[in-house]
């Protein structure tokens, strides 16, 4: 082209399209060889299975076929750190997008092996990037098919019912005069500036990539414990990134609410209580295949016109069947531009991540500046017993993240990146996008059918009278239901000063944590509801 007398710009452009076309193309071999992979990793389990009656974890070699994911580091920039080493990627595993689904009717226990994942072109078994471990294995990301216990499929809606009335505008500035410096959980704001969502369903809301807890309980099984701190951290990450532009806020539960979320296709349950009300305390328990989650969250917030801190107050905590627990605290969440500009959130701050056992992890959510080209940033890094730092992990909240044993302090660039692997990548946006920017996994939340109603408890969110005209788009019924609920929600206090305690939770006495003491899933298979008050009815003071 340059014999040719063409100019520098046309040359540019013509490289450009011929990336692009190399990379559909790479994509298209790395789906092709996920499927040969699945097919020998099915073969070779069933084979050695009948061999000698016993599963053979394998582990493959990485094939050149890797999919670059050059992209999500395009904008990375070194940038200075006192106590996070930084971090080094480049050809880059992917892993395949996930469907999941909201509350279901029953749930199912299996002892088989099942797959983590519930797309319909599942990989056998992935190579990863080698790190050390004291089984001296390599790294395989596990994702297990379950060919014999087939999940059920279950049809949930993708969007939200159409708007009954066209929504109005509001006025800001006297909300605004009168809210400065107070406790936003103490403040009434129309019903205008909520998404149809409790604070208990968005909760529920970081356990969209749960999987990432199924693969880390199958690497413990296999001894690789180092990859298993690597998926929670990747799962504790993940939970922030439904968060962007998500402009309105969740429905403050009214004391004493609840919701249940039961997922028979991805095994896993979730149950979740507001247990106080000043402090305003939620506390929830999930289920999985192989681990328990639980924790209890006391979210402090101030609003100062322009913007709104949030500062989580608890601890989250993950066990695994055979002893291992992690625990950790979210970090802290400003949302800005609440008057002018494009509305926008960020989180930051030090999550540790800590554990029982060998490894712990320390993650660095960086705090924005003005001039920042490298927004939403995370950096880590994995430590054992004896202080030794590998690997290193790093992404954004609301894209991936990936881990190294590279040393990346000198990369500034995505082309320097080399022997990065893909730990976790956010699910595709909702193709019904709604105005509350609701993800796919979201607009399930609040769905309720006729057969769901009948097993649900009087205090489940999915029956709160505002949040379900809301959704439902009439909006002048949902902002007379929300101020009904808040003026009962001020004898909240009264009733918790006379003794009222939470139905499905009890408070440790050490450490004042919540945790769940059962029978709430036995009630409900019995249909037995005695003692749930109707919360969401007329309250009389008397």
């Amino acid at each position: 082209m340059h014999q040719d007398g063409l100019n520098e710009s046309l040359i540019q452009d013509c490289e450009q399209i011929m990336l692009s076309e190399f990379s559909s193309y790479r994509k298209q071999l790395k789906l092709r060889y996920d499927d040969h992979l699945s097919l020998f990793g099915s073969s070779r389990h069933h084979f050695e299975e009948g061999k000698d009656g016993n599963i053979i974890q394998g582990a493959l070699t990485k094939n050149e076929f890797s999919s670059s994911r050059h992209g999500n580091f395009s904008e990375y920039s070194t940038t200075e750190s006192d106590e996070f080493e930084k971090q080094d990627g480049g050809e880059l595993t992917c892993e395949e997008d996930s469907t999941f689904f909201d509350a279901a009717d029953y749930f199912i226990e299996s002892n088989s092996r099942s797959s983590t994942m519930s797309d319909s072109t599942d990989c056998g078994v992935h190579s990863a990037t080698n790190i050390d471990n004291p089984g001296g294995q390599e790294a395989v990301d596990i994702q297990i098919q379950d060919s014999n216990n087939m999940l059920p499929e279950i049809k949930r809606r993708s969007k939200l019912p159409e708007p009954t009335e066209k929504e109005k505008g509001i006025s800001l500035w006297s909300i605004i005069k009168d809210s400065v410096g107070k406790d936003l959980t103490r403040v009434c704001l129309p019903v205008y500036f909520n998404e149809p969502l409790s604070s208990l369903q968005k909760c529920f809301e970081d356990f969209e990539y749960s999987y990432l807890l199924d693969q880390a309980y199958e690497y413990g099984k296999v001894g690789n414990s180092l990859m298993r701190i690597l998926k929670v951290a990747a799962f504790a990450i993940s939970g922030y990134a439904s968060s962007v532009a998500r402009p309105c806020k969740p429905f403050n539960p009214l004391l004493g609410e609840t919701y249940e979320a039961n997922f028979p296709d991805r095994r896993i349950r979730f149950f979740a209580e507001k247990v106080s009300h000043h402090p305003m305390l939620i506390a929830c328990h999930s289920e999985g295949k192989g681990w328990k989650f639980w924790g209890d969250s006391n979210v402090k917030s101030k609003f100062w016109g322009q913007s709104i801190q949030v500062d989580p107050v608890g601890v989250l905590t993950v066990e695994f069947d055979d002893g291992e627990i992690f625990k950790w605290s979210k970090v802290t969440t400003t949302i800005n531009n609440l008057i002018l500009g494009k509305l926008y959130c960020n989180h930051h701050g030090i999550m540790h991540i800590k554990g029982n056992r060998q490894y712990s992890c320390k993650l660095k959510f960086k705090e924005p500046s003005l001039l920042d080209r490298n927004p939403h940033l995370v950096q880590g890094f994995v430590e054992d017993n004896d202080g030794k730092k590998a690997p290193f992990l790093i992404g954004k909240w609301d894209e991936s993240m990936y881990y190294t044993n590279l040393d990346t302090s000198k990369v500034k660039s995505a082309d320097q990146l080399q022997g990065a692997s893909l730990l976790w990548e956010k699910n595709k946006p909702s193709p019904n996008p709604t105005r509350y920017n609701l993800s796919s996994f979201a607009i399930t939340l609040n769905e309720l059918t006729p057969e769901l109603q009948e097993k649900l408890p009087p205090t489940d969110s999915r029956l709160r009278p505002d949040q379900r005209h809301l959704e439902n788009g009439e909006y002048e019924k949902a902002n007379t239901e929300k101020l009904r609920l808040e003026r009962r929600q001020r004898m909240s206090t009264k009733l918790q000063d006379n003794g009222w305690k939470p139905r499905w939770f009890e408070q440790d006495a050490e450490d004042g944590a919540y945790h769940y003491k059962g029978g709430y899933w036995e009630a409900r298979d019995e249909g037995r509801w005695d003692g749930c008050l109707n919360i969401f009815g007329e309250f009389s003071e008397t």
